[in-house]
């Protein structure tokens, strides 16, 4: 696809605003439809989008294959750690958000936004390793 200039500057400008609406999906999802998920999906749709435009080998200069394959067990690390404060320092329920917190909506808000980072970082990885 080198030759198809439209495609590529195209490309390039809209994949800042890709990012940005991932990164909007994944705040958003605590008070609207969306979430770690649906951001994760949208980040390596990105990526996908810039391998097939750019091809394979620029995206993997942009996204290494071992970082890739490390950074899925790293989300579900941040997954499953987030819930273990409130086991340790809380009532020994797991992910009870009661610890992150002063007061309930606050500590919640803390919480959800721990357990969304490791799955957007476990989706997003996991589809681009398969990729």
């Amino acid at each position: 696809m080198k030759l198809d200039l439209i495609l590529r500057v195209g490309t390039k400008l809209i994949l800042p605003f890709l990012l940005i609406f991932a990164f909007y999906v994944h705040f958003h999802g605590d008070y609207g439809p969306g979430g770690g998920f649906q951001a994760g999906v949208i980040i390596a749709a990105s990526f996908i989008l810039y391998a097939i435009i750019f091809g394979l080998d620029a995206a993997k200069r942009v996204a290494p294959q071992a970082i890739v394959e490390r950074l899925v067990p790293l989300g579900v690390l941040i997954y499953a750690s987030a819930g273990l404060p409130a086991m340790i320092f809380g009532e020994g329920r797991y992910l009870d958000y009661g610890v992150y917190g002063h007061e309930f909506t606050h500590a919640h808000e803390w919480g959800i936004l721990l357990v969304e980072s490791g799955v957007i970082t476990t989706v997003a990885s996991t589809m681009l390793a398969i990729f």
